[in-house]
Order: C-alpha cells, then structure tokens, then sequence
C-alpha cells in the first residue's frame, strides 16, 4: 500500500544505519519494520525541531492520542497521516507491544525538561526509553523464542547502542546545552565543562572518560547480542547489520576519543555493507 512505501521512503532517506539491516528482512517484516521506524523518527524530530516547547509538548501528546486510535481499531486505509495507516496494519499482523513508543515519547518529554543525569542508573533509565523501547517494538515484529528473555536482551542491546550515540555526539550535543553522561563520571574525570570546545579544561582526562564510557557499552554489546540465537536467521541478520554498525563505530571512538570533539564519527557505505552481508551470513562484526 501507498501507506509503507512512504515509510519505506522515510527510512532509507533518513535511517541509513537502520535501513542496512531492515533490507535483509522479508516483505512483511520489512514493511512492518519501515512503519516502526517513521513513527519512530516523526518522535524524535518533534524533539529536535525548532517549535517552542509547548507546542513540541502538544504534537507529542497528539502522537499518544494516534496511538490510541491504533490500540482501539478506529484507523481505516482512507486515513490521510500514511504512518498512522501504516502503523495500523503493522499492529494488526503483529502483536507489536505499542506501549513502547509511549515510553520513547517519555524519553523525548525528559530532553524538553532539561533532565540530568547524576548517575548511571538514571541515565539508564532515559536509554530504555529512547532505544530499548525501540527494541522491544521490533522483537514484536521479529518474533521471539524467549519473549521474557529477548525483551531483557533488546533493553540491553538499546543500551549499549544508545551510549555509543552518545559518545558519538558529546560534542554536539554541548553545543546545545545538552550532556547525558552522568554528573558522577564528568566529575570524576574532570570533564564538567569543555565538550564544546575543541580544547578541553586543564587536568581533564578526556581519555579516561571515553575509555570508561566505551567499556561500559562493550560490556552491553557483549550481553545485549545474546539477542540474536533466539531469533529467526532474518530478523537475526537484522538486529547483527543494525548492532554491528554501531559497535564498529564504537570501536572508532574507543581508538581515538578526541576524534568526538573535531565532528560526528561516522563509518564509511562500504564498511556498513560489509556488516549488513556479515549479519546475513551469520557473522558478528
């Protein structure tokens, strides 16, 4: 329908790193998955938007209300939002836990009030809203043998992906007020200020910080893929192409933390398609 192939549109023009893994599922999976994703991507743009933040905080309260109209079957093809109509069906050929894109908007909610995060354990909070949450709305499509086990490996996997992201954007991310590393990790390695700088604070170990953060997001790679021998060999090729990106790009990082503040470290096409054929042949890159 012409619904999901403008969320199919969407994500190859706006997801690169996610449509890599999304291409080597099936039709259905595929299509679902693109509906997934626009939603997804219509969330975090209302956050990142030029609006003031009343109406950012209206248009989020008016994707809740969408998705209430999703849960109660009241969304019919003639439907003018496609994502809407798309999502719909998605919902209708998967049993796709919705609630989880009530928990990204949450997610979006705590960067609108300026939330900080003075520990670990807070700052995982705000990672299972914005990235486990997509994770468990993709098991809903993927299927799962271990449904319990599989939603704690995809909160896992989202958080590792999620630090790697902020890693990756520390940089630009102070240049717009914003730090998500906890408050207890910057003052332990003297980086409360500097991130927006190209030269940091005197006694900062900068190094220290990233290696630190780096290790952590290892740590929750290592947990988080033991997503993949629960899934079936195309969803696993998914979730491998999307995770593997992510952790070559933290590997990047983790070989060179300054590399952070001088831009966003990125991989080349070539590198991501290689981990997308990897995933599919069964590799973990």
């Amino acid at each position: 329908m012409a619904a999901y192939r403008y969320c199919e549109a969407v994500t190859a023009l706006q997801a690169r790193n996610f449509s890599y893994g999304i291409r080597l599922l099936p039709e259905s999976k595929r299509l679902a998955m693109s509906a997934l994703y626009a939603l997804a991507r219509r969330v975090d743009d209302i956050g990142d938007g030029e609006l003031p933040p009343d109406r950012k905080t209206e248009q989020l309260g008016q994707t809740r209300a969408l998705l209430d109209q999703i849960r109660a079957g009241s969304v019919s093809e003639e439907d003018t939002d496609p994502i809407k109509v798309a999502l719909a069906d998605a919902a209708r050929r998967f049993p796709i836990p919705l609630g989880g894109f009530d928990e990204l908007i949450d997610g979006v909610e705590m960067d609108l009030k300026g939330v900080e995060y003075q520990t670990f354990e807070d700052l995982k909070v705000y990672c299972r809203c914005v990235a486990g949450s997509i994770g468990r709305l993709s098991l809903g499509v993927y299927g799962c043998e271990d449904p319990a086990l599989g939603e704690r490996y995809a909160d896992t996997l989202g958080l590792a992906l999620q630090l790697t992201n902020i890693l990756r954007d520390l940089r630009e991310d102070a240049a717009n007020g914003r730090t998500y590393l906890p408050a207890e990790d910057l003052a332990r390695f003297g980086c409360e200020q500097g991130f927006g700088q190209p030269v940091l604070p005197a006694g900062a170990d900068f190094t220290g910080l990233v290696a630190f953060e780096a290790e952590r997001a290892q740590r929750a790679f290592e947990e988080g893929l033991r997503l993949l021998p629960l899934l079936d060999r195309r969803s696993r090729a998914c979730t491998a192409a999307m995770a593997g990106i992510y952790h070559r790009l933290l590997g990047r990082i983790a070989a060179e933390p300054e590399s952070v503040l001088r831009g966003r470290v990125s991989l080349p096409g070539w590198q991501k398609a290689y981990v997308a054929l990897s995933g599919l042949a069964g590799g973990r890159s």
